[in-house]
């Protein structure tokens, strides 16, 4: 009689890095194989970007500046705002309708490991869109101050931390649906007059204060200012943290995962 062998102990769960890098392929995988993403985080941009570069029929003063120099900057903000905000907020409301968010939070990944991912992800979904939109511009002929290019990624992350933030507390407090909504209908808005594409003080009256207190102005300022003139605005700076730090304690203290 042959004896049972003895089964092997459990190799537990996976270290908790090796985890959220998991997740954070899995995150940046699903927006990218994702036909209607890939078309608002990545071909809107390009598109709006060559409209505005090659139609001459729009008239816009853009200083001294040529025309891809004037616009890039406020694309490659317009794409951050896309895939950290509407992006997300959209995809995490349907994944907490669909009951995904509560179990994926009873795994060993977490709460925590999750939402880690779903940021990491969104970084390297911006990756991507940071690369194409960049090569597009190149081609085009921008040509970006070389001193501000590393401030220019400063940028990209206050603005990233900043509205994701916003698109989780959308996302973990409406219903799917809404978000939906809310989601596309505030990326219209903010890419017409909240100071992203356009500087605030080409916009008329009141906007133009009010987009300088807004993120998505702050991110358009802080990227005009790295990639045209080689330094980062304070005041874009101080904006886009207070923002990344009320929006992240609203997320934190009212998001629901079921």
């Amino acid at each position: 009689m042959t004896a049972a062998p003895t089964p092997r102990p459990h190799a537990g769960p996976a270290p908790a890095r090796q985890r959220v890098l998991a997740q954070t392929a899995f995150e940046a995988r699903a927006i990218l194989r994702n036909g209607e993403q890939l078309l608002v985080t990545v071909v809107v941009p390009v598109l709006a970007l060559v409209g505005l570069v090659q139609v001459d029929a729009l008239d816009v003063d853009t200083g001294r500046l040529s025309r891809i120099d004037f616009f890039a900057p406020g694309i490659l903000a317009l794409a951050v705002m896309t895939s950290s905000f509407t992006s997300q907020a959209i995809a995490s409301a349907f994944d907490r309708r669909n009951g995904v968010l509560r179990l994926l939070s009873t795994t060993p990944l977490g709460r925590g490991g999750l939402l880690a991912g779903k940021v990491l992800g969104v970084l390297v979904v911006e990756v991507v869109q940071i690369a194409v939109i960049g090569l597009t511009a190149v081609l085009l002929g921008w040509r970006p101050d070389p001193a501000g290019v590393a401030l220019a990624l400063v940028a990209v992350v206050l603005g990233t931390a900043a509205f994701t933030s916003l698109a989780l507390l959308v996302a973990g407090t409406l219903r799917a649906e809404a978000v939906l909504a809310v989601a596309n209908l505030a990326l219209l808005l903010l890419a017409v007059a909240g100071g992203v594409v356009v500087p605030a003080e080409r916009l008329p009256g009141a906007l133009q204060h009010l987009a300088v207190l807004l993120p998505s102005g702050a991110l358009g300022e802080a990227m005009r200012g790295a990639l045209q003139q080689g330094s980062l605005p304070a005041w874009s700076v101080v904006v886009l943290v207070g923002w990344a730090a009320a929006l992240g304690w609203g997320a934190a203290r009212l998001f629901r995962w079921h």
